[in-house]
């Protein structure tokens, strides 16, 4: 049997082609990667020094003022915490590890809470809190303390009807 011909210039284009080919797909992947990244990371900074970033969500005045401490009636908007001399303290502490949600929609005696922060110490990596503590605890305590749940009040002026049930 006869070999066929194999014209060695034909399969040096085509190698060459399959070149471009692969070369022309990675390009295509490496940039729709690239601006997958950029938009959805807003902070380039972030990527590129590897910073946390900052998403807390800011509003601002005409003037062009962040009103990330605004307080209307004694509410701190940003966290919906209230506001007193012990919540900057509070809002340090707590809201660099999580959202003040996380507070806000809890509820727990002063033991409780000093419960959940030794607990973050011990597995969250919370620092010691040192003289702050007592403060975090009274505000907590004061402001997200059980709620007090009693009976209902007595139903009146209702009038009451029997079923009939076969």
């Amino acid at each position: 049997m006869k070999q066929p011909k194999v014209n060695i210039e034909e399969e040096l284009i085509a190698k060459h082609w399959r070149q471009f080919i692969s070369f022309l797909v990675l390009s295509i992947f490496g940039l729709t990667t690239t601006l997958g990244i950029l938009i959805l990371e807003p902070d380039l900074n972030a990527i590129f020094e590897r910073k946390e970033i900052d998403t807390t969500k800011r509003t601002f005045t005409a003037s062009g003022e962040v009103e990330d401490d605004k307080v209307v009636d004694g509410i701190h908007l940003a966290t919906g915490m209230p506001y007193d001399e012990r919540f900057p303290i509070v809002k340090a502490t707590c809201t660099a590890c999580h959202s003040a949600k996380l507070v806000t929609q809890n509820r727990a005696t002063r033991d409780g809470w000093k419960q959940m922060i030794d607990w973050m110490q011990k597995t969250q990596g919370l620092w010691e809190l040192g003289g702050n503590e007592p403060i975090i605890l009274d505000y907590l305590a004061e402001y997200y303390a059980p709620k007090k749940v009693g009976r209902r009040a007595s139903l009146e002026g209702v009038e009451w009807y029997i079923l009939e049930l076969e």
